[in-house]
């Protein structure tokens, strides 16, 4: 299918798309660093611009229109969430485009807090404004671990489907392939990802493979608590400490941080995928992903709706 990539970050989501051999026509993101890592390992289809400046009528067509809207605002690790956090109306544009282009599916992913902001009513009108834009809306929360990402991460992931393709819900999330319980399979733990990489202060030829010096000190904090080599990664973050900044996951040695390379195989980039920027842009890059390998899943069911649904 051809895909419009609206929020578009470093790419984790479009990647996945594309391995799923989707067409993503037009990207966009205001993030500058995050433009130059699209641009060098996905393509030169992104624009550089905020999309309250983007005039949404000259997007491309496509049939689907996704996108991972900022969700700072709605994340349970902002003690500060409100109902008109500016921030949490940035959907609205992402609403405007999907209303505009008429796309028959849509893919908005968000961060699990956005279903208990405002007690449930913010999720509640988010669907209503998409019902009233002629789409069913599907809301299902997500934690990747089920399906092989090694890092427990729960994300939100609304699915659209324009009201004329019928009543029956077409989009049908993948089937879980692992399970904290060892079915089908055992969550892939952090251990098993990245235990080949070598000590990052010796020779080596990853790319990214620096980390943050910011201390190791264990709380009950997130992104300070100690790292379990047997279990899936804590959540990869995009920001951590409450001031902006980012806090880099304790490596399960207990001696450093992850580093941004380790980070990125987490999020299940490839390895020869090169973030740009400097140490904090890059980790804020990787936190603010969709996972490559869940979102190529994402991408295949496309592939099924458009032989299926589309007869394409």
């Amino acid at each position: 299918m051809r895909v419009v990539s609206l929020f578009s970050g470093a790419g984790g989501l479009d990647l996945g798309l594309k391995k799923a051999g989707n067409d993503i026509v037009w990207a966009n993101d205001f993030d500058r660093d995050a433009v130059a890592t699209y641009r060098k390992n996905i393509g030169h289809h992104i624009a550089h611009a905020d999309i309250k400046d983007v005039d949404l009528n000259d997007i491309p067509s496509s049939e689907v229109i996704v996108g991972g809207f900022p969700c700072q605002g709605f994340s349970q690790a902002n003690m500060s969430r409100a109902v008109d956090d500016e921030r949490n109306q940035l959907y609205k544009f992402f609403l405007q485009a999907v209303k505009i282009k008429q796309p028959p599916f849509f893919i908005a992913e968000n961060v699990r807090g956005i279903l208990s902001l405002g007690g449930g009513e913010v999720i509640k009108r988010i669907v209503a404004d998409f019902k009233a834009a002629g789409y069913a809306v599907t809301v299902s929360l997500v934690n990747v671990a089920d399906y092989g990402v090694p890092q427990t991460r729960q994300r939100v992931f609304l699915i659209g489907q324009r009201a004329d393709l019928g009543q029956d819900t077409l989009f049908i999330l993948p089937q879980k392939t692992h399970g904290k319980d060892g079915q089908p399979q055992k969550w892939v733990s952090i251990k098993a990802a990245i235990d080949h990489y070598p000590d990052p202060s010796k020779p080596n030829d990853y790319l990214n493979h620096v980390h943050s010096a910011y201390k190791v000190a264990y709380r009950d904090f997130t992104g300070h608590r100690a790292t379990d080599p047997d279990k899936p990664s804590p959540t990869i973050l995009a920001r951590g400490n409450g001031q902006g900044g980012v806090c880099a996951i304790p490596h399960y040695n207990g001696q450093r941080r992850l580093t941004i390379r380790e980070s990125a195989t987490i999020q299940t980039f490839p390895e020869d995928f090169e973030f740009i920027g400097r140490m904090n842009s890059c980790y804020r890059q990787i936190g603010n992903a969709v996972p490559v390998s869940f979102a190529e899943l994402l991408g295949r069911e496309l592939r099924r709706l458009e032989r299926e649904a589309l007869g394409k």
